[in-house]
């Protein structure tokens, strides 16, 4: 495999970097986004700088261009992500509407839906959020229980959904809901638009483990949804929220990079430590380092794929498996790294990192779970690629 970047490439890539370092409202690649105690003051700024990275056209780049895109392919994508990651940007606030839901109107929505909703992604003028887990299924989404009741001109809906990031800022949501009882369950569903300010909807923030808000319980009580927000056929959501967990669990440049730097950091932790001298610890430095070498090989593998127009299938099952135990296991040594200083929070006196290390091994323990529990990945792995039986 020749991974040497085509001069196009390499040009985009460089343009980037440039705009990056021009515009990036601290050091390039240094600088930290500032620390938000109210999250709507967080989702604001995130905001502004999504919209002012539409201006450059560095969001949505594999987008057409009259959706606001460049037009570009996987690759280009790939790029953007990894350069915006490594400048250490702050994270898209409207990233579920940009790399998950964007795509799956791009593929599967009428053109009128594509006009309406589109534009508004890509410089955050709209928030979106996903509405497919419910508290008694998560992974297992063939068991929701959602319903969808047609009606004169659409569908009112009744139900609850769980974990949905975002919903108390969100304008529009993909909602998951049961059209059919009379068919086998991954036929009966059908893939909604729902307004978040309808009558009926009724958010419920939750309070995570890192005092944190973003997820949220999601109310349905006849919310009337119209004929023209449904995306696909009716009864054929779940071959369409496949489309859309499919871009969810593919290629991660920006989780690459993070854990990148984080191993980064930590070498240089452990060394300002003595922790690089310790027998028992030294091996797992050296460990994290290989791991986050083959999550990039992972990566390439999968973008290639994706590249000659191959769909990423239930490798991308293989990579989200590969990344959250890696995680998982290079947290884990940062908490033996930090010794003493692992149960410090944000305040506290001689805390490497203020509090940052902890906030980020807290957050990571749901790696496994979020975008499809790990067991629900080996069950994919084990079926679609090793033709295991169920």
């Amino acid at each position: 495999m020749d991974l040497t970047p085509t001069p196009t490439e390499q040009e985009l890539r460089d343009e980037c970097r440039e705009w990056l370092q021009r515009f990036l409202p601290w050091e390039y690649g240094q600088g930290l986004p500032p620390r938000f105690d109210d999250l709507a003051e967080e989702v604001a700024f995130g905001r502004d700088w999504q919209a002012k990275l539409a201006t450059g056209r560095w969001v949505g780049v594999a987008w057409p261009v009259e959706y606001g895109g460049r037009g570009g392919g996987p690759v280009e994508h790939y790029i953007v992500t990894e350069e915006l990651a490594r400048a250490r940007a702050p994270e898209l606030v409207g990233r579920i509407g940009v790399n998950l839901l964007g795509p799956t109107v791009l593929a599967h929505g009428t053109a009128e839906q594509r006009t309406r909703f589109l534009p508004k992604i890509l410089a955050a003028e709209e928030i979106w959020c996903q509405l497919f887990s419910e508290p008694e299924a998560g992974s297992d989404l063939a068991s929701l229980r959602t319903r969808a009741t047609r009606v004169e001109g659409g569908w009112l809906i009744n139900g609850q959904k769980v974990w949905t990031s975002y919903a108390q800022f969100a304008d529009w949501g993909a909602c998951l809901a049961r059209t059919n009882l009379d068919v086998k369950p991954q036929i009966g569903i059908t893939y909604f638009v729902v307004d978040m300010r309808a009558p009926g909807v009724e958010v419920r923030p939750l309070r995570q483990i890192t005092d944190e808000r973003e997820f949220n319980e999601v109310f349905f009580t006849d919310v009337f949804v119209p004929d023209d927000r449904v995306v696909g056929a009716v009864d054929e959501g779940w071959r369409i929220a496949n489309s859309t967990l499919t871009h969810e669990r593919g290629v991660n440049p920006r989780q690459l990079v993070i854990h990148a730097q984080l191993v980064d950091e930590l070498w240089k932790l452990a060394s300002e430590s003595g922790a690089l001298d310790d027998p028992r610890l030294g091996p797992r430095l050296a460990e994290a380092f290989v791991e986050i070498q083959l999550f990039r090989l992972h990566n390439w593998r999968s973008i290639s794929r994706t590249a000659k127009g191959t769909e990423p299938g239930p490798v991308g099952s293989i990579n989200k498996l590969w990344w959250s135990e890696m995680s998982k296991r290079l947290h884990d040594t940062v908490m033996d790294v930090l010794a003493e200083h692992a149960p410090l929070w944000r305040g506290a006196d001689d805390n490497p990192g203020d509090g940052a290390w902890q906030r980020s091994w807290l957050y990571y323990q749901a790696s496994s779970i979020w975008a499809g529990t790990n067991e629900i990945q080996r069950n994919v792995i084990a079926e679609r690629t090793l033709g295991l039986p169920r």
